[in-house]
């Protein structure tokens, strides 16, 4: 599974954040259906050159967000019912230049780091839940 999944190490996003948005990414896309096994901590991790804690807490966060399933004998499988995420409503009004210039930014960073649109929006959504701090 690890042709699916690149670290950029160069990058500002935490490794253990450009694996849990690639995996959610997957996951969206279809690419990866529910119940499909995904690799043991120590088998990815080693597989990236990361610590098993990086991989854990990708896996953990993505438990968290239900987007997948930790089974003591099974591992960790994809959810059989990844949560519907509905699209946002327009903002109520006139976006201010500065927020477009700021939005703007944030892609061209994004897209810099290697990024696509739904890995974007998920570290974006993160960060607006909260959940990385």
């Amino acid at each position: 599974m690890t042709a699916g999944i690149a670290i950029n190490l160069r990058s500002p996003v935490p490794p253990f954040e450009q694996i849990r948005t690639q995996i959610a990414t997957l996951i969206s896309l279809g690419t990866l259906a529910a119940g499909t096994r995904l690799p043991t901590v120590r088998s990815l991790a080693s597989d990236l050159g990361l610590a098993a804690g990086t991989v854990a807490r990708a896996y953990k966060e993505l438990e968290l967000a239900g987007l997948v399933e930790t089974r003591r004998r099974n591992g960790t499988v994809v959810a059989a019912s990844p949560p519907v995420l509905t699209p946002p409503a327009p903002p109520p009004g006139p976006v201010p230049e500065a927020v477009i210039a700021a939005v703007d930014r944030c892609i061209a960073e994004g897209r810099t780091a290697g990024l696509d649109d739904a890995a974007l929006l998920a570290i974006l959504r993160g960060r607006q839940e909260g959940s990385h701090k």
